[in-house]
């Protein structure tokens, strides 16, 4: 990947990470977390991982609908939106490694994770 791209790869998923805080609000306030695991300017794709309270929660489907059409709607580069959302399993912060839930806002300063 080119200089150029990487910097268009981080653009757009800078930008999505911060749609999320703004229109997604409801997701940490309720202790889930949500990652931007991909967001590629060039093929439309983006990918979405929800976890924390998200694991199991009866409306996460609706919300991960919600993540997709709204998405694909917001940003003219995106056409095709996959949230991951986990089942079962630990509830904590390794679900969702660097996400949103709790007190983390932007956390660390790994590339990708808010």
């Amino acid at each position: 990947m080119s200089e150029s791209d990487q910097t268009q790869t981080e653009s757009l998923r800078h930008r999505i990470e911060n749609w999320m805080v703004g229109q997604m609000p409801i997701i940490q306030m309720h202790g889930g977390e949500s990652v931007v695991r991909k967001a590629d300017p060039e093929t439309g794709e983006v990918v979405v991982e929800l976890g924390g309270a998200c694991a199991g929660c009866g409306i996460s489907n609706l919300t991960a609908e919600n993540i997709k059409s709204d998405l694909i709607m917001d940003f003219d580069r995106v056409e095709d939106v996959r949230v991951k959302v986990p089942s079962s399993g630990d509830h904590g912060n390794s679900t969702v490694e660097g996400g949103r839930g709790g007190e983390l806002q932007y956390g660390g300063g790994e590339t990708g994770h808010f």
